[in-house]
């Protein structure tokens, strides 16, 4: 967008990026002229944020969990539209006056008479000078409003039938078969549509359930015709396949015999136990198949089926076509027509979830309640409730119109631009708490919902994270804390500590997973000495490790050796180890006395050097030796800490952050505060319990600067 060039806009510099100031009503307003390349972030999540999240709901427009620029930029419009007084919009004025609500139009009039309404529904004076509408005068009246049997939102509860029993017990019944729908107040009840369905579906199923009496042939057998069917159906199939296979007997005599079956697969069902239900058996044909054959009822019938169409038989036939021991082909067709209308009729029967929800229903029931007014009368309850949409709109605009003239211009100052959180005026809306852990306070600590998928993008931060579970009772969370300020030498997983959100309350916390940066150039500086002395002492270790073995093992098989000769009669003596032989290790001991001269002469070459220097020259030698060592581990740790990023870390929690915001090293210091003794304190520096130290250390370190003393006064004054 385009910069409007009536309004002048003002920046400030932080965190190595310039942000607008929003310092009032005028630059609210003039957001949609501010280009969005200059908004520090686009889009944020409505979750996991310290701010009021009925507001963040509201300005979720579309209900997608996330709040854009333009949402916010709507949002900002809207409320200065509803404003008598705009300047109050851009302060933040918390409760909202009601002198300040409208324009003297319809839209304002309509706000304000709410605004009363509600005040006057808690019981407050809405006619004093100083009426006013707090977020949770707003919230107490839409509760109270919700609770009224009707609220305007279309959808009626028990409560909307009063003392009427009759209305009562049939709107539980649509709630029973329909679902029901949620009312603003909570419970269930039933909307139009619901009620339209309920009725229309107890027409449909009632008039289905008739047709048999306008139409006696739908029931051939009466009420036993749905058992017939079924018997019918159950055989339909294989009754179907018997005939056809006579048909191809009679069409070529050939192949009669592989439609009977083959021997094989009467081999197969011989060589095993049968029963007779049996699978395989149960595939071979109804009887033994011949061109023109009816189809046997009772003997030579294939035993797996005789029981089917023995019901059939007693269920179907002998009531339609009478008794008989076969069934011709012609007589089956028959037989097959004379429940086709049924068929039809059952394949017609209301199939959807509601109709399956009355199928219990009698017809006297059904038919009592499609006769009766009970949808007319729940019909003119419903166009009662919708009669209160408006009431229930403007009320919902005036708690709409309190949240954003309150929150607004706090989110813009979170949102377009970091003030709150680079001025270090107040914690911003992404902070979540402060994490004491290691001497330490984190003040940049972000909620996380899963540890993993978060660190893999909030690395690209190039922050010190610890990762943590925070438990409270039976409530856990898990945050991410930045470590900007000390080192990392005692942080590792498992450590604990506690987190303080922003509530207040105290929270166990246990580092979980670590996201590994440098974390401040004290640590880099001194971090080569320390992997030199870490080095050296494991070296130690392992020495001394391998030497105590070597005992350990050496007198372990003395010992054996011992038992063994005691025990065993007769066991000769271990051979002797054989003796030492100093011309063996001539060679060893000349090569270790040339390394340590060689050292010794290096070590003195130094020396010599460094006090050949003139005095003045010393301490640049000192300093640069210092430099050699630790400067480029110091030099790439301030590169790092100079770009650590804040981006990544909220863009792992859904943010869109539209600027490279930097946490450089002074603003990374004022994040994590380090332990220090408060100012005027009293300190004493004798500790009973320190370790005593060998004077010999002492004596040597001032014969050494003796020596190096003497040295510099010959070299000064020698000469003269």
């Amino acid at each position: 967008m385009a910069e409007a060039p009536s309004h002048n806009w003002r920046f400030f510099r932080a965190g190595g990026f310039d942000q607008v100031r929003l310092d009032g009503t005028a630059d609210l307003l003039a957001l949609p002229s501010l280009d969005q390349k200059l908004w520090v972030a686009l889009a944020c999540p409505t979750s996991g944020l310290e701010f009021d999240a009925t507001t963040l709901k509201l300005l979720d427009s579309d209900s997608d969990g996330r709040i854009r620029a333009p949402e916010l930029i709507a949002a900002i419009a809207w409320a200065n539209a509803r404003l008598g007084d705009s300047e109050l919009f851009g302060k933040g004025v918390h409760p909202l006056p009601l002198a300040a609500i409208g324009k003297g139009d319809d839209e304002g009039r309509r706000l304000l008479a709410a605004a009363r309404s509600l005040l006057l529904r808690l019981g407050r004076d809405a006619d004093a000078a100083d009426a006013a509408v707090s977020v949770e005068d707003a919230a107490a009246a839409a509760g109270l409003f919700a609770q009224d049997a009707c609220n305007g939102d279309g959808v009626i509860t028990a409560r909307a039938a009063g003392d009427d029993a009759d209305t009562t017990t049939l709107i539980g019944e649509i709630v029973a078969a329909t679902g029901g729908n949620a009312d603003c107040s909570g419970d269930t009840g039933i909307n139009q549509e619901q009620l339209d369905a309920f009725y229309g579906e107890a027409g449909a199923l009632l008039a289905w359930r008739g047709r048999p009496t306008a139409d006696p042939e739908l029931l051939p057998l009466g009420a036993d015709t749905a058992a017939a069917a079924a018997a019918l159906a159950a055989v339909r199939a294989k009754i179907d396949d018997y005939f056809t296979r006579c048909r191809l007997a009679a069409f070529d005599a050939r192949a009669t015999g592989a439609l009977n079956g083959s021997d094989a697969d009467f081999l197969a069902l011989g060589s095993r136990l049968l029963a007779t239900a049996d699978a395989d058996a149960a595939a071979l044909p109804l009887a033994r198949i011949e061109a023109g054959r009816p189809l046997p009822l009772v003997d030579t019938v294939n035993p797996a089926w005789a029981a089917p169409l023995a019901a059939l038989a007693a269920q179907a036939i002998t009531p339609l076509l009478g008794a008989r021991n076969e069934l011709s082909e012609a007589d089956w067709l028959a037989l097959q027509a004379r429940f086709a209308a049924y068929a039809a009729w059952q394949a017609e029967k209301p199939a959807s979830a509601l109709a399956a929800a009355l199928a219990d229903a009698s017809d006297e029931h059904l038919g009592a309640i499609v006769a009766g007014d009970g949808q007319a009368r729940l019909a003119a309850l419903i166009a009662a409730d919708l009669a209160r949409a408006d009431e229930g709109a403007a009320l919902a605009d005036v708690q709409r119109l309190v949240h954003y003239v309150r929150d607004l211009a706090k989110l813009a100052d979170n949102f377009v631009a970091f003030r709150g959180f680079y001025t270090r005026r107040e914690p911003a809306i992404f902070q979540c708490g402060t994490l004491y852990l290691d001497g330490r306070s984190c003040e940049l600590c972000v909620p996380v919902l899963d540890a993993g998928k978060h660190a893999a993008l909030a690395a690209q931060s190039g922050i010190f994270l610890a990762y943590c579970d925070c438990v409270r009772g039976s409530e856990k969370r898990t945050i991410a804390a930045a470590f900007t300020a000390g080192d990392s030498d005692q942080l590792s997983v498992g450590r604990n500590g506690v987190f303080y959100d922003r509530q207040g309350r105290d929270w166990d916390a246990t580092v979980t997973r670590i996201v590994d940066h440098p974390i401040s150039l004290r640590q880099a500086f001194w971090s080569p000495y320390k992997k030199v002395a870490k080095f050296i002492g494991e070296s130690l270790q392992k020495f001394a490790a391998a030497r105590a073995k070597a005992v350990d093992d050496n007198a372990a098989a003395q010992v054996i050796a011992a038992q063994t000769k005691v025990t065993t009669p007769g066991a000769t003596e271990p051979p002797k180890p054989p003796p030492f032989d100093a011309g063996k290790f001539a060679g060893i001991f000349a090569a270790i006395g040339l390394a340590i001269g060689a050292i010794g002469a290096a070590l003195a070459s130094l020396v010599t050097g460094f006090l050949g220097l003139p005095w003045w020259q010393m301490p640049i030698a000192i300093a640069g030796l210092l430099l050699i060592v630790s400067g480029p581990a110091v030099a790439l740790a301030a590169f790092r800490l100079r770009n650590r990023n804040l981006g990544p870390l909220l863009d792992a929690n859904g943010w869109a952050v539209n600027a490279r915001a930097r946490i450089n090293i002074p603003f990374g210091s004022s994040l994590t505060q380090v332990a220090k003794l408060p100012a005027g304190a009293e300190r004493s520096l004798s500790d009973p319990y320190a370790e005593q130290k060998s004077p010999w250390g002492f004596y040597a370190f001032l014969l050494i600067g003796a020596a190096i003393a003497a040295a510099l006064a010959v070299r000064l004054f020698g000469g003269g």
